[in-house]
C-alpha cells in the first residue's frame, strides 16, 4: 500500500528523484537531503508504514538485515570510524516524517557534530528499576 500524500512513499517509488544508493523489490535507500554526516542515508520501505508500530515483523527484519549489509559496505567505501542506526517513532521521539525509515549515519573521528545522539542519563533507585523491569516483563506475557 502507498500513501499518495507521503513524501517518503514518493521517494521510495521513484516518483520524486533522489540520490539512490540501493534498491530492491522492498526498499529504496537514499542519501538524506539534510545529512548529519557524510554518507547519511535512509532505508525506505516501498510500502507505507507510519512507524515501527505499524510495520510487519518480516519487513522490519529485512530492513535490519539491509542495514547490516549497507553499514559494512558504507564503512569500507567511506572509511568512517563508526556507525549509528537510528529509527524514531512518534513525534515525541523525534519522528518528523510518518513513514517508517531507518537512518544509516556514518560516524567519523573529530566530526563537527560529534554530539549526535547524546542524551542526559537518568538515575533510578534499585526499587524503581525492579518495578520498571517487572512492568515490562508483565506486558510481554
Amino acid at each position: 500500500m502507498k500513501d499518495n500524500n507521503c513524501i517518503f512513499c514518493k521517494l521510495a517509488s521513484g516518483e520524486i528523484p533522489s540520490n539512490t544508493i540501493y534498491e530492491d523489490g522492498m526498499f529504496r535507500v537514499i542519501l538524506d537531503a539534510a545529512p548529519a554526516s557524510k554518507g547519511h542515508a535512509l532505508i525506505l520501505p516501498k510500502e507505507h508504514y507510519a512507524d515501527l508500530y505499524e510495520i510487519d515483523a518480516d519487513t522490519a527484519g529485512e530492513a535490519m538485515k539491509l542495514a547490516k549489509k549497507l553499514a559494512k559496505h558504507m564503512t569500507d567505501a567511506l572509511q568512517c570510524d563508526g556507525f549509528n542506526l537510528v529509527q524514531n517513532n512518534k513525534e515525541v521521539a523525534g519522528q518528523t516524517v510518518f513513514h517508517f525509515h531507518l537512518h544509516l549515519i556514518p560516524r567519523y573521528k573529530n566530526m563537527k557534530n560529534d554530539d549526535i545522539l547524546i542524551w542526559n542519563h537518568e538515575t533510578f533507585t534499585e526499587e524503581e528499576t525492579r518495578e520498571i523491569c517487572d512492568q515490562i516483563k508483565k506486558e510481554l506475557r
